[in-house]
């Protein structure tokens, strides 16, 4: 099994856009990195899950995740968006980090886990403060990946 999130998963620099948009290139990653193997499929997947309950969390945070079928294993996308983006969170707020996360859909509880480390390092102004002031997406990679599985 490979990293849950490498430097070519991470766009320091998302596009101006709404939710659906910024889910788009990010997962367009995913697929680039032979992470999702059909990104209609995903997409519709993410937008299902998003449909129940917003992904939004107060503090600029957006958590858009899904099991699919077109996942091939666990991974974590990560970008950061200079306008934001409505995930819709209690506060009202944009998201400017947004965290998407993508679990195989037999995959048991492996998105739960990340979802539930991230979330515990998400209240930590330690923590998005190093991803809102990071300019190297591969530094952005590692310091993510050390926390959310520590």
């Amino acid at each position: 099994m490979s990293a849950l999130i490498t430097e070519d998963l991470v766009d320091l620099e998302l596009p101006a856009g709404g939710r659906r948009e910024v889910v788009r290139s990010l997962a367009e990653r995913l697929v680039q990195a032979g992470r999702v193997t059909d990104l209609e499929q995903f997409l519709a997947d993410v937008e299902a899950r998003e449909a129940q309950m917003p992904t939004g969390l107060d503090g600029g945070i957006g958590i858009p995740h899904c099991r699919s079928a077109a996942v091939t294993e666990p991974t974590l996308g990560f970008g950061r968006s200079s306008g934001g983006v409505d995930f819709g969170a209690d506060d009202g707020n944009p998201a400017d980090l947004v965290f998407l996360i993508a679990a195989p859909s037999g995959g048991g509880d492996d998105h739960m886990t990340v979802l539930a480390a991230l979330a515990r390092r998400l209240v930590r102004k330690s923590f998005t403060g190093e991803l809102r002031s990071t300019t190297d997406p591969a530094a952005a990679a590692d310091f993510i990946a050390k926390e959310v599985s520590a």
